[in-house]
C-alpha cells in the first residue's frame, strides 16, 4: 500500500510501498468516489511524473487532502492514482486488499460529484430545506459495484457535496442510506458481515453496476472475505462463477447454496426503486417451484434464453421480501 503525505507547503508526496505490518503507523484518510472518464483521472504515473493538475479528477485529490488536513491527518489514500495499475501484480494485491485498507481508514470522505449544495434560484423546486437531499438519493455512487465496500468497510464514513460541503455521516443519514439501498441498519452501524446470509449479501449488490464486467465479481471479494487472482479477459461470466466456487467453500456454516442461471427462471420479482423494468443479478422465486426435477432440468439445459423482469412493485412494498421466498444467485447472466 502506498500513502499520499501531505507536505508543509501545502502539496503532497507519495510515500514508498507499505507492508501491512506499518500500516498502523501511518493513520490515513481515504477517498471513496465515482470515475469519470478514465483520461480525466490522475494516475500513479501522473503523480510520478508531476502532471495531471489539469484533470478534472485532481479536484478530488485536493479535496482529499484539505479534507485530512482538518482532521488533522497526514496521510490519505486515493485509489486513481496510489495504486500502480499498469502492474498487474500489484492491481491484484491491491482489490484483494481493498476492503481492509477501507476498513484501516481513520475517516472515509465519500465525495459525491453529482450533489450540490450551491444557492439555488429564488422560487426554485425544492428550495426549501435541504435542497441536496433528492440528489443525494438519486446518486450514482449508489449504484456502483465498488462502492458497497467502501460504505460498508469503515467505521467512519463522511459524506460530501461537490463543493465540500459536509451533508453527514453513515450513522446521522443511516435512515436515507438504509431507505435508498436495503442494506439492514445493523449493518450500517457496524455488525459483522459474516452474520449475515450470502443471499443478504448478494441482494446489497444486485442493483449496482460496474464498468468493467469482471469487477462485478471482484467488487465483492471483501464482501465475503475471500480471496481470489483477477483475471481481466475472463469474462463476467467465468469472473463470477469463481466467485461463486470460493463462497461455496467458504461457507461452510450455512445451507446448500444452489446457484441457478438467470435463463432458468420463468417469472421473478425483486424490490426496485424505479418502475422501468431492469435486469437483475439476483432474483426471488418460490420456493414450491423449486423442486429437485426443475433445477436438474435447469442445471443440465443448454438453452440460454435471458429474461427481463417486468414485475415492479407496490411503492410501499416491503423493501426485503425473504418471508416465503429463497434465492436464486448469480447465474451467467448477470
Amino acid at each position: 500500500m502506498r500513502l499520499l503525505e501531505r507536505q508543509s507547503d501545502g502539496g503532497f508526496r507519495l510515500t514508498n510501498s507499505l507492508l501491512d505490518k506499518d500500516i498502523p503507523r501511518y493513520p490515513y484518510a481515504i477517498l471513496s468516489h465515482t470515475w469519470g472518464p478514465d483520461s480525466q483521472e490522475v494516475t500513479f504515473e501522473d503523480l510520478v511524473d508531476g502532471s495531471g493538475r489539469g484533470k478534472a479528477g485532481y479536484d478530488k485529490i485536493i479535496f482529499c487532502a484539505g479534507q485530512a488536513a482538518k482532521d488533522g491527518l497526514q496521510y490519505f489514500w486515493v485509489d486513481s492514482c496510489c495504486t500502480k495499475k499498469s502492474s498487474d501484480a500489484e492491481l491484484s494485491e491491491a482489490i484483494n486488499s481493498m476492503f481492509r485498507w477501507y476498513q484501516g481508514a481513520v475517516k472515509c470522505y465519500v465525495y459525491l460529484s453529482d450533489v450540490s449544495t450551491g444557492k439555488r434560484k429564488r422560487g426554485a423546486r425544492n428550495s426549501r430545506g435541504n435542497a441536496w437531499e433528492l440528489a443525494f438519493r438519486e446518486s450514482r455512487w449508489f449504484r456502483r459495484g465498488w462502492t458497497l465496500q467502501e460504505l460498508l468497510a469503515p467505521v467512519s464514513v463522511e459524506f460530501f457535496s461537490q463543493q465540500g460541503k459536509r451533508l453527514g455521516d453513515k450513522k446521522s443519514l443511516k435512515a436515507q442510506i438504509h431507505d435508498i439501498t436495503g442494506i439492514p441498519l445493523s449493518a450500517l452501524q457496524g455488525r459483522a458481515l459474516s452474520e449475515f446470509t450470502v443471499d443478504e449479501r448478494m441482494l446489497w449488490a444486485a442493483k449496482r453496476e460496474t464498468k468493467r464486467e469482471e469487477d462485478k465479481a471482484y467488487s465483492l471479494l471483501g464482501i465475503f472475505n475471500i480471496h481470489m487472482p483477477l483475471i481481466y479477459g475472463e469474462g463476467k461470466e467465468k469472473a463470477v462463477l469463481r466467485l461463486q466456487r470460493k463462497i461455496s467453500k467458504a461457507s461452510t456454516g450455512e445451507h446448500p447454496i444452489r446457484w441457478l442461471p438467470l435463463h432458468c427462471i420463468e417469472r421473478a420479482t425483486i424490490p426496485q426503486t424505479s418502475s422501468s423494468p431492469r435486469r437483475f443479478a439476483l432474483i426471488f422465486v418460490s420456493k414450491a417451484s423449486l423442486t429437485v426435477s426443475r433445477i436438474e432440468k435447469c442445471r443440465n439445459s443448454t438453452a440460454a434464453v435471458a429474461r427481463t423482469i417486468h414485475s415492479a412493485p407496490r411503492a410501499d412494498q416491503e423493501r426485503r421480501p425473504f418471508g416465503n421466498r429463497t434465492m436464486a444467485s448469480f447465474g451467467p447472466d448477470i
